[in-house]
């Protein structure tokens, strides 16, 4: 079994549905901590994802499922309360009759600056704990660049966005290792890249960067999400589709909260479910999907994804998450099979 100092995994990650009332102000209580990084999408109508950070503050917006710039709106994300957050009057966010889904990380606050790297970064917020970090940085175009993460351990998966230009999302997955690169606002399959990551591997301090304007353009800024893997909590890994009903089962050694999930050998949608947002009430089978790449609104599948006590197990065989012979990256997150208070986690 595995094992983790971990014991209560909603201290630092931790879904949160809420209905939306059109009304500026609207607190969204009971996250069960302050988020440092919140992504929120409407799950009933077409809108865009919206991310926000502690590091960049809680009025910029990102986009995922586009390549658009770091927006600044009063009407989104407010602030970063000790139980959630307060969204204005933005569809994005608050519409009345629309109901949306918050996911939640802790990170540690505003963060500080960091020299471990040959970039240093302007603002790191790091959990060490949980291996989750977020690190704003200005890029100087030089292949080789290095950039500190604060994680005191290696980062399984990196996420980057251009702040000031319309450049694609760009993410590094150890799976697909150092000379690959993916993009979360796109359907494209893995893609060979030495200009983004210089076919560098990252180490227990720091993350490297070829000279992409995706990942280091010459004084522009950039936002960075760090995922270390941490025993019993979180897992960055792959796996191979079989095209059936009885699908792949998939180890993570913890009951999954989150997984994201993305067909890398080919092309297709990025995919998120959650353990908060299943029609069949309270049992294993999650079949609400939420794709993260574009704005449409979430979908029931007939055939679900189940979670279990350690992994996850696909019911179907589409091609987004269990194509026969196809290769996928996922992130997960949840609660440890049995953590130091042997507390045992059972399936739902």
């Amino acid at each position: 079994m595995a094992y983790t100092t971990i014991n209560k995994s909603t201290d630092y990650f931790n879904t949160k549905l809420y209905s939306g009332n059109d009304t500026n102000g609207h607190a969204i209580t009971g996250v069960g901590f302050q988020p440092d990084w919140t992504w929120i999408k409407c799950r009933t109508h077409t809108e865009d994802h919206n991310l926000y950070d502690a590091v960049r503050g809680a009025q910029k917006s990102l986009v995922p499922n586009s390549t658009q710039v770091e927006g600044d709106y009063s009407t989104v994300l407010q602030s970063f309360n000790t139980d959630g957050f307060t969204v204005g009057t933005s569809g994005w966010v608050n519409d009345n009759g629309k109901t949306y889904a918050s996911w939640n990380w802790k990170a540690n606050g505003a963060g500080s600056a960091n020299t471990d790297g040959s970039i240093n970064s302007t603002a790191t917020s790091a959990n060490t704990t949980t291996g989750f970090s977020i690190v704003k940085y200005t890029g100087n175009q030089t292949s080789g660049a290095t950039v500190g993460h604060g994680l005191g351990a290696v980062p399984k998966m990196i996420i980057v966005k251009n702040l000031n230009d319309t450049e694609n999302w760009v993410v590094y997955h150890a799976s697909l290792g150092n000379t690959k690169r993916l993009s979360l606002n796109l359907t494209e399959e893995e893609t060979t890249d030495s200009a983004v990551w210089n076919n560098t591997t990252p180490t227990s301090s720091v993350f490297s960067l070829g000279n992409s304007d995706k990942s280091n353009n010459v004084n522009i800024p950039y936002i960075a999400y760090c995922f270390a893997e941490k025993k019993g909590y979180s897992k960055f890994g792959s796996y191979v589709g079989n095209g059936n009903a009885d699908g792949t089962f998939v180890y993570t050694g913890f009951k999954p909260a989150f997984v994201m999930v993305k067909r890398s050998s080919g092309t297709d949608n990025w995919m998120i479910t959650d353990n908060k947002r299943s029609s069949s009430g309270g049992n294993n089978a999650i079949d609400r999907r939420i794709l993260p790449n574009l704005s449409n609104a979430e979908y029931t599948n007939t055939s679900p994804m189940d979670i279990l006590s350690n992994g996850f197990k696909h019911r179907d065989g589409d091609d987004i998450n269990n194509a026969s012979g196809s290769t996928y990256i996922y992130m997960a997150f949840g609660q440890s099979i049995v953590g130091s208070n042997n507390i045992p986690a059972t399936a739902r």
